[in-house]
């Protein structure tokens, strides 16, 4: 059982197919749960918890970046652990290209397992550090918005990410009020002559499950 009205958030995340991501999602449920009887991917308490806290939770973020529902971007998902959110956002909007992340080899087996059982062509998945392939040619100014869920503090994010995203990208990072109180002035100071971080709203995941936030950059002006 879903414990809240899916269908009316999928719209107001702007997802195309609510009815074809849904039937995604609950199949990617069944896969998750064989999966974690022998490999322990990811903490699912129960199938409500899976709803809110793994797909409603990846899935907000195209309600507060509403590019990633109309435009052919490329988005790397880094520390992409279980498949959270780029399995998410890769089954919602087919037009985005989306580069799944990890350097935990079981964690990466899964997530490309899953996209081939979910018929998802616009998934790729790498398995290393996003800090090695940071300095290799073929990621660099690779992609349009770079993102990472429940992964690390925004300074390493940053910092082992610099390279990836295009001259007119983005980072988005899904976080916590109180790690974006602690952490947005870290990396404003250290980045001040590259990038603004901002915020979004708090917002609360559904069934007041929690509150979230997005911390994204803004490149800084040059005078």
């Amino acid at each position: 059982m879903i414990p809240f009205d899916l269908n009316e958030f999928c719209m107001q995340c702007n997802v195309p197919n609510p009815a074809d991501f849904i039937f995604k999602m609950t199949k990617l449920y069944d896969l998750l749960v064989k999966t974690n009887r022998e490999v322990n991917l990811t903490r699912i308490q129960s199938k409500e918890d899976y709803w809110i806290k793994h797909v409603a939770d990846s899935l907000v973020i195209a309600r507060y970046f509403s590019q990633l529902s109309n435009k052919k971007l490329a988005l790397a998902d880094i520390g992409c652990g279980a498949g959270f959110p780029s399995l998410v956002l890769a089954a919602a909007f087919a037009d985005l290209r989306i580069t799944a992340i990890d350097s935990i080899g079981k964690k990466t087996a899964f997530v490309e397992s899953a996209a081939n059982e979910l018929n998802l062509g616009n998934l790729e998945v790498i398995t290393g550090r996003s800090k090695e392939l940071n300095r290799k040619l073929e990621y660099i100014e690779r992609f349009d918005i770079v993102t990472a869920r429940a992964v690390s503090d925004l300074r390493t994010l940053y910092k082992e990410a610099k390279k990836f995203i295009k001259l007119d990208g983005q980072f988005v990072f899904f976080k916590t009020p109180e790690q974006a109180e602690l952490e947005v002035p870290q990396v404003n100071r250290d980045t001040k002559h590259f990038f603004d971080w901002k915020q979004t709203e708090i917002f609360s995941l559904p069934c007041d499950s929690g509150k979230r936030l997005f911390v994204y950059s803004v490149r800084a002006v040059k005078l």
